[in-house]
């Protein structure tokens, strides 16, 4: 297993920063699969990268080139690639819905379409009324109640401790 340092890549690269992208960018190759250019030894995938950079087996703008490519949001496609992937002709029968403003204009579907709230009708409100009559009546108890009871365990609770001690 050779050593490898810093300072025998630094000279093929133009600083220790563009050396560190490079040699992650092989590394990263190395993981996915690819065969290495010098002799493995038992080595980690980033000590072989550094290796191959060291040793001038892999060139520095071909590594250069495929970090930039995978940096890309947008990579080019060619003209034809586009025209086939375009359906042909527009999907309004599918889009379209029949509705129809006002004004006359086809309503179309949105992005940020909004629920339209359900429209209350009478039937509805009295079908409400009638299930609340049919349950049975809760017992309401006061704010005033509560407080009481609550005083009177508060009591029991203290005549219960000094009754312990």
């Amino acid at each position: 297993m050779a050593r490898i340092t810093v300072e025998d890549c630094t000279d093929k690269v133009e600083g220790p920063y563009e050396l560190v992208l490079v040699a992650k960018e092989r590394t990263v190759q190395l993981n996915a699969g690819k065969k290495p250019n010098v002799d493995p030894e038992n080595d980690k995938n980033t000590v072989i990268a550094l290796r191959e950079i060291a040793e001038k087996k892999i060139l520095v703008k071909d590594l250069e080139d495929s970090a930039i490519n995978k940096l890309r949001k947008h990579i080019d496609e060619s003209i034809d690639d586009l025209e086939k992937a375009k359906p042909e002709g527009d999907d309004f029968e599918n889009v379209y819905k029949g509705e129809v403003s006002r004004s006359g204009i086809p309503i179309l579907p949105s992005k940020r379409a909004r629920k339209i709230p359900e429209k209350i009708t009478i039937d509805k409100i009295n079908k409400e009324t009638e299930s609340e009559q049919d349950s049975e009546p809760k017992d309401e108890i006061s704010l005033e109640e509560l407080k009481k009871e609550e005083e009177v365990k508060d009591e029991e609770n203290e005549s219960q401790t000094s009754e312990n001690t």
